[in-house]
């Protein structure tokens, strides 16, 4: 006979109200019975059986999946049926509910990018509705990839903290992350014919295209990838180098061949991953399930199972303790392995949503209390994505987070291994077994590090005349590059939408539309030039300067992209502009990207995202011009406007004092005008009004002025 584990804190409402005891356990018991077909020697799951658990206050466990129209989630349900008969053997009771989950890859550009980030408010709105409907006291979940993890999170740390303060049963959980899909490879007799393409644009004189379609093919092949060739194809098109007709028949070879038939969450380290790392570091994942490339195993579901029901009802390990003990555990890790600039917002939410007052300022002075070394060498032209990284766990020659944690603490990172974990243990504890524990147990193309790249690495906030906040990823640079974008002054190419910006980016004559500019002259072009090149110019004739300006790198141009923010139009993510920028070979040596909106890293140059306040709230970026000035000042964490005359009569640096929102007042009336219509195209329901501003995490305007608890007394109450 099972011994039943009871939740003896708070209230079993199943033990006096009848209907939930007649309803549920038929759900529970097609489960179950779906779930021994498959798995397992069927015990006692009678509706009696189940009737008489839920009227003793067994654990009621949610197995929180995805809806399988999202690649990370198309193997779940075998994933469901394990789960389920775990917990019933460990003597709970097993429950089962999806939640949609919008893919960022399928949404880019299109409306979807618009109700993508609302969408982790939604799912956490959607799991606390869940959970408190059907009185679940805890959460095995299938982690999916995008914003899904994280807005789980967010809703059992909200939950969490919420039914403790009614006297309640804490909150438990476990994340079981899906696997990690491998990437495709482009079919032989396509890979030929893309460089017999690439031979044509040469022979044509477009050697910057030739290259580019050569480096494409050193890519693992991904749904990024395929947006990289999207734009190559573009270029081609353009150039009459193909047809319309051949460029859609290679782009649908090259979908074909991209993901496998298991699903996953793909292999590049976006936010699907970088999910994975934070939750991993917020220690939500037992170490048996967090890295695997196939569905897990029995006995590896087992393993997670079986120490959630050993941290079952200790607020201890209640998901909004470990959440609030881990998180600057799981800043410095994001930091540490150059995680998604996503999760910047996501982070904060998470806080937020468990009750306490935290913003992106807090994310900043973690990040900054203590060096964090670059440990991540992840490329998708060497081999070292993250599936690499799954077979390297799985193989038992590193140990995942443990060893991020381990690795970090060697390079004197102040990790808190005191924290608490699902598994548990203190990551202190989990760490005592040396086992396979260091990155040098992978020999061949590791990507954990035991020596640091570099000394730093990270996304760090930036302050401005014109913007409050904005982050920029500096982890994606390597010094050199950076270099040539820091301390740097340039132009600004102001688009009002990202369709604009995607249009111009493929334009092969863009650069030349961009000389033509009346705000581009010859004095302010000789001064950018002595300043970026820290040479003079007098040896280079007018007419050669632009030109010798974009040869030697030295012209600077930040793209702005305005009204992409949470209020304005969802926050979608510039991808699509990044990648036309990282995998241009001009435009990647020359171009920022600034954006109220998201954006999704970068390779070459600089990307500025999240910037505050947005633009349909009166934020500065809504009276910027094409043509104005930019200090980029990314080691001393600015970006500032400058006056024009002093620098173009003497290249002096002067930074801008007036009220832009005054003198460029009738720009801003205009362009907010244009934004309040533009913002109509979303679904009212689904708008992202009242909401708070990115680095206060956008969360709904009620769950931040509910978040008032500070963090940094709960962290050292709970110590005792």
């Amino acid at each position: 006979m099972i011994p039943l584990k009871i939740i003896e804190s708070g209230i079993n409402p199943y033990q006096n109200h009848v209907q939930g005891k007649a309803n549920e356990p038929i759900t529970v018991a097609a489960l179950l019975d779906r779930a021994y077909q498959l798995h397992g020697v069927k015990t006692d799951c009678t509706l009696a059986a189940i009737f008489d658990r839920l009227d003793q206050n067994a654990p009621r466990i949610a197995i929180i999946g995805g809806s399988s129209d999202h690649p990370a989630h198309v193997m779940d349900w075998d994933t469901v049926l394990r789960a389920a008969v775990r917990i019933w053997e460990n003597g709970g009771v097993p429950f089962y509910f999806a939640i949609p989950v919008v893919c960022d890859g399928t949404a880019q550009s299109t409306m979807g990018m618009s109700y993508s980030l609302q969408s982790r408010n939604a799912v956490a709105q959607m799991v606390v509705n869940q959970m408190e409907g059907q009185c679940y006291h805890g959460a095995f979940v299938i982690q999916g990839c995008d914003k899904t993890p994280m807005a789980i999170v967010s809703a059992l740390a909200h939950l969490d903290r919420v039914r403790q303060e009614r006297g309640e049963a804490s909150v438990f959980a476990t994340f079981a992350p899906a696997h990690v899909l491998k990437g495709g490879s482009i079919p032989q007799e396509r890979q030929n014919e893309i460089r017999a393409i690439a031979i044509r644009a040469e022979q044509l004189g477009n050697i910057e295209l030739a290259e580019d379609l050569r480096d494409g093919l050193d890519y693992i092949l991904q749904c990024s990838s395929n947006e990289m060739f999207l734009a190559f194809f573009e270029r081609a098109v353009q150039e009459e180098i193909i047809s319309p007709a051949t460029h859609k028949r290679l782009e649908k070879q090259l979908a074909i061949n991209t993901c496998d038939a298991k699903g996953g969450i793909c292999a590049f380290h976006g936010t699907g991953n970088s999910s994975r790392d934070v939750v991993a570091a917020l220690g939500m994942v037992h170490p048996s399930v967090e890295l695997l490339i196939e569905p897990p195993k029995q006995h590896e579901v087992n393993r997670a199972v079986d120490a959630l029901f050993e941290i079952a009802d200790n607020p201890k390990f209640s998901v909004g303790n470990i959440v609030a003990q881990n998180i600057a555990n799981a800043i410095r890790v994001h930091a540490a392995v150059g995680g998604s600039t996503n999760l910047m917002m996501h982070m904060v939410a998470a806080m937020k949503y468990a009750g306490y007052a935290f913003s992106l300022y807090d994310v900043e002075a973690i990040h900054r209390a203590a060096p964090i070394p670059d440990i991540y060498d992840y490329s998708l032209t060497q081999g070292r994505d993250v599936f690499a990284l799954a077979q390297q766990c799985c193989a038992g020659q590193i140990r995942g987070m443990e060893t991020v944690f381990y690795e970090m603490t060697r390079n004197g990172v102040p990790l808190d291994l005191d924290a608490p974990t699902v598994t548990g243990q203190t990551w202190a504890q989990r760490l005592s077994d040396t086992t396979n524990l260091s990155a040098d147990g992978v020999r061949e193309n590791p990507i954990i590090l035991s020596t640091p790249r570099r000394a730093i690495s990270g996304t760090d906030v930036l302050r401005s005349n014109w913007f409050e906040t904005a982050v920029v990823k500096i982890s994606g640079l390597p010094d050199d590059l950076l270099d040539k974008f820091d301390d740097k002054v340039g132009f600004v190419l102001y688009f009002e939408t990202e369709e604009e910006a995607n249009d111009a980016l493929v334009d092969h004559a863009l650069l030349e539309k961009f000389r033509q500019t009346s705000n581009v002259t010859n004095d302010v072009l000789r001064r950018m030039y002595e300043y970026n090149a820290r040479t003079l110019s007098h040896n280079i004739a007018d007419a050669d300067l632009y030109d010798h300006m974009v040869k030697t790198h030295t012209l600077r141009i930040a793209i702005v992209i305005a009204g992409q923010g949470p209020e304005a139009f969802g926050m979608p993510e510039m991808a699509v502009p990044s990648f036309r920028i990282n995998y241009h070979r001009v435009w990647r040596q020359l171009v920022s990207l600034i954006t109220d909106g998201r954006y999704s890293g970068t390779n070459f140059g600089v990307s500025v995202g999240h910037v505050t306040p947005e633009a349909i709230n009166g934020g500065g970026i809504l009276y910027l011009q094409t043509g104005d000035l930019l200090h980029l000042q990314f080691r001393a964490g600015r970006i500032d406007l400058l006056e024009r005359e002093p620098f173009a009569q003497r290249g002096e640096i002067v930074r801008y004092e007036k009220n832009l929102a005054h003198t460029r007042a009738g720009i801003g009336k205009e362009r907010q005008l244009l934004l309040e219509k533009r913002a109509r195209k979303i679904a009212p329901s689904n708008r992202m009004v009242h909401h708070t501003d990115a680095a206060q995490g956008v969360v709904p305007a009620n769950i931040a002025a509910w978040a008032t608890r500070p963090w940094a007394e709960h962290v050292r109450a709970s110590r005792g």
